[in-house]
């Protein structure tokens, strides 16, 4: 990812690999403060439709949208202390539609049953990522994203 084009540009194509029901999807973004996770989600959901304001959850925790008459959450967990919080977002109702978790190692239950996770990283001037598929169903995701078949990691 040689900068902020690109990382949008992935955001932008996995948009396109999701299917029509996104409902239960689990999306990770993992990554160092300033990495890109945002600017990768905001892509995601401006390609699913989104066409108001896409705010970064870091204060509101969870920013919901409608998309085709659907949930979607993006979540930002960077100050959730435990998994005992995570009644308090919803967290049960959240995983009724697709949602993107930034931060999810801050509460290790947040990340059970993801789907796919997706990390980047610094790398020089630009940026890294690894993108895997944590479900079969996301395995067929990123074989649409990338061509090359994804192994699902158990």
């Amino acid at each position: 990812m040689p900068d902020a084009a690109a990382t949008e540009a992935l955001g932008r194509q996995i948009a396109e690999a999701l299917p029509g029901d996104t409902s239960g999807w689990l999306v990770l973004l993992k990554g160092e403060l300033g990495s890109g996770k945002s600017t990768l989600a905001r892509a995601l959901l401006r390609q699913l439709g989104v066409a108001g304001p896409v705010p970064s959850p870091t204060y509101t925790l969870v920013e919901p949208y409608e998309v085709r008459g659907r949930p979607v959450y993006h979540v930002d967990l960077y100050r959730i202390s435990g998994e005992t919080e995570l009644p308090y977002l919803g967290w049960p109702d959240l995983r009724q539609g697709l949602v993107l978790v930034e931060w999810p190692e801050r509460v290790a239950a947040a990340a059970q049953g993801a789907d796919l996770a997706i990390e980047l990283d610094f790398d020089g001037n630009g940026r890294r990522v690894s993108v895997k598929a944590l479900s079969h169903r996301a395995a067929g995701l990123l074989h649409a994203v990338t061509g090359a078949p994804g192994p699902v990691k158990s």
